[in-house]
């Protein structure tokens, strides 16, 4: 069977291959709903060069493994799956120069398992995945290159990102490695031989400054996750001393180098703020009561040694990230395909949240621009009711929405974590991001939505 596809891009033909040539291309090409682990990803598309990643396959994981051919820059490049679930698959990029720009044309020639039957048992549904697929491969494609031309006239950075393999991470190392930045991983374990990567225990307030020499931008985004598990006295205690020692000890560290980073980027959250009801919160509101505003508090305060070293710091107090593969949204996946996601309580309480691209791009905005320092609300500006939340996610996935969990049952669950992040009210407003001159890719939570499932209209 033959699949084709053609996208337009706003940039030129080597520009174009040069994003695909890059080791993140691999994670920006993955559809945004896609839980794949990847397995390998060879440095190069020339001949013989491997990609390889695992995904759920119903109740087992089926590893994809490509191979690289007809490698022919900027104009073509070919890859043939060695093993997977199809009986046969070869794709074959090709790149053609326009007047403004480019044409990337995406040839497939598949054959599923088991023949005749295969076609007729799943050929429909197959296709159907594909063309979903290479439209959020189109998406993600010409997003991430107006992003980057965006900043093309400044020169790349050296960075070093801790927290590189968590939700955000993975797809902020991939992106920024997909605009030609120098992309380095700060690690727990021991660092793996031939990748970008350096070792720290921040556990045990171990760091090697000679190892951190040197680069422009340092990015941490590390922290035992809040809502991964229940809060027991020694989780909380894990959530807050994982996130304020490691930030005091890469910022103290950074702080002393000779050759001192441009900038600090140090996650935060909306947790700031607290639960606040209906007042609309700014960057100039003042910092909430309670655990979260506690822990967020101290979170940004050990960041201070390198404000106080000149060094252009920044926290990125995030709302809720809507990502299909983990994070909030995905926990409320099954629920909601079962018709059980309805408001929880009256549902009046309101949710900040941004989309996974948006907050990659605006962490690469407030990286790039010299005059960004200080807190920043990453959340769309149009927060939205709990209660409108569930029900236009049900909408997106055509399952009624109207079903209440009364907020006990939501403790019995999960806990008081649960309870605090599904019932308390943070309407948070991005104002020092708008003024910054960010531009939203997802102002509308309907549009965010349906390309965090794949579920266009």
């Amino acid at each position: 069977m033959l699949y084709e596809h053609e996208t337009i891009v706003d940039s030129d033909i080597e520009s174009t291959f040069d994003w695909f040539e890059r080791k993140g291309a691999f994670r920006r090409l993955m559809p945004p709903w896609e839980v794949a682990e990847e397995v390998r990803a060879d440095p190069t598309l020339e001949d013989g060069a491997i990609r390889a990643f695992r995904f759920p396959l119903g109740p087992i994981k089926m590893t994809w493994v490509a191979k690289h051919s007809g490698y022919n820059p900027p104009a073509k490049f070919e890859d043939t799956m060695e093993k997977g679930p199809f009986k046969s698959w070869h794709h074959v990029h090709t790149f053609s120069s326009t007047e403004n720009g480019c044409i990337v044309k995406d040839e497939v020639n598949y054959k599923l398992p088991m023949g005749f039957l295969g076609n007729l048992v799943a050929g429909r549904s197959v296709r159907k995945r594909i063309k979903d697929m290479f439209y959020a491969r189109e998406i993600r494609l010409i997003r991430d290159m107006k992003r980057h031309s965006d900043f093309a006239h400044l020169p790349r950075k050296r960075i070093l990102i801790a927290g590189s393999s968590g939700l955000i991470g993975r797809q902020l190392v991939a992106f920024l490695d997909t605009g030609g930045h120098d992309v380095w991983r700060l690690v727990r374990r021991t660092p793996k031989e031939g990748e970008k990567e350096l070792q720290w225990k921040p556990s045990e307030n171990q760091i090697d400054s000679k190892d951190i020499e040197g680069f422009d931008i340092i990015i941490h985004l590390g922290g035992a996750g809040i809502g991964d598990k229940r809060w027991s006295k020694k989780r909380m205690n894990l959530i807050r001393e994982s996130r304020v020692n490691s930030t005091n000890l890469l910022a103290s560290t950074i702080s002393k180098l000779k050759s001192k980073p441009e900038s600090l980027i140090v996650a935060s959250a909306m947790g700031w703020y607290g639960d606040r009801g209906e007042e609309e919160l700014t960057e100039d509101s003042q910092i909430g009561q309670g655990y979260l505003p506690e822990v967020c508090d101290a979170w940004e305060k050990a960041a201070q040694p390198a404000k106080d070293a000149g060094i252009r710091t920044i926290h990125a107090r995030t709302g809720i990230v809507l990502d299909a593969t983990g994070g909030a949204l995905a926990k409320m996946l099954l629920p909601a395909k079962i018709g059980a996601g309805g408001p929880i309580g009256r549902g009046k309480q309101w949710y900040s949240w941004i989309s996974m691209d948006d907050q990659i791009y605006s962490m690469h905005h407030l990286m790039m621009n010299e005059e960004c320092e200080g807190a920043y609300n990453v959340a769309s500006p149009e927060p939205v009711r709990q209660k409108r939340f569930a029900k236009m996610l049900g909408k997106v996935l055509r399952r009624p929405a109207f079903a209440p969990t009364p907020p006990f049952g939501i403790w019995l669950l999960f806990g008081k974590m649960g309870v605090a992040l599904t019932t308390e009210s943070t309407k948070i407003i991005p104002e020092r991001l708008v003024e910054s001159g960010y531009k939203f890719e997802h102002e509308k939570l309907e549009s965010a939505l349906r390309d965090s499932l794949g579920k266009w209209k």
